[in-house]
């Protein structure tokens, strides 16, 4: 999976994501890459906790809304530079390749049903770094203290997305883990997240055959 920068310009994302903007209102944020759907995902400010997700899907030859605004959360230390011992969402773009949930799919993207054997690895000493691995509990090849049960989270995890950041080239300790999962009405550990609903509409758009992305940044 690509950790390719599309180059969304922040002058570009702002203009997306105004809310003066009426519905269906057509931008131009300038991409160097072939995607046809964005997520754009705008704080106020770097240290915001919350933000705004809006959906934009390119027809003809500008961008279409097609889902939001909504408001969503972010990491406890806002967005920025994203590491393993911060709790902040990584700002740039990001690639939206493959889904996964405790619930059955909704959506076109590859997708799979967790269970309690499924494990999203955070330990930093592990070849497995920051990536899905399936092994039953106390009887896997990294530290699981230092991992993710996704079978085990609970309704935040019924539905996510995997966001591509920090896997190809994987860089120990540069953060892991980061997802559009659904809100339970408080900041992340450093995912967006929004409420079921609004995650079960953007997951049914998502189409892998126009190379979604996503889009975090900071309006100021």
């Amino acid at each position: 999976m690509s950790r390719r920068f599309l180059g969304v310009t922040l002058a570009a994302a702002t203009l997306l994501t105004s809310a003066a903007a009426p519905a269906g209102a057509v931008a131009s944020p300038s991409f160097r890459g072939d995607a046809g759907q964005v997520v754009t995902v705008v704080a106020d400010s770097a240290n915001a906790t919350t933000a705004t997700l809006t959906a934009w899907q390119h027809e003809g030859r500008g961008w279409t809304r097609a889902y939001g605004p909504v408001p969503a959360y972010v990491g406890k230390n806002g967005i920025g530079r994203a590491s393993e011992s911060t709790s902040r969402t990584p700002a740039g773009v990001w690639p939206l390749t493959e889904a996964f949930g405790i619930k059955p799919a909704t959506t076109r993207l590859p997708y799979r049903q967790v269970t309690t054997s499924d494990w999203w690895v955070s330990d930093v000493k592990s070849p497995y770094y920051n990536t899905h691995f399936s092994c039953a509990p106390g009887a896997c090849p990294f530290d699981e203290a230092a991992g993710e049960n996704l079978g085990q989270a609970g309704p935040v995890y019924d539905q996510a997305v995997v966001i591509d950041y920090n896997r190809a080239p994987v860089v120990p300790g540069a953060g892991s883990a980061f997802f559009l999962h659904v809100g339970n009405g408080k900041p992340t550990a450093g995912c967006v997240s929004v409420p079921a609903r609004d995650l079960d509409a953007v997951l049914r758009w998502l189409d892998p055959a126009k190379h979604p992305v996503i889009n975090i940044s900071v309006s100021g």
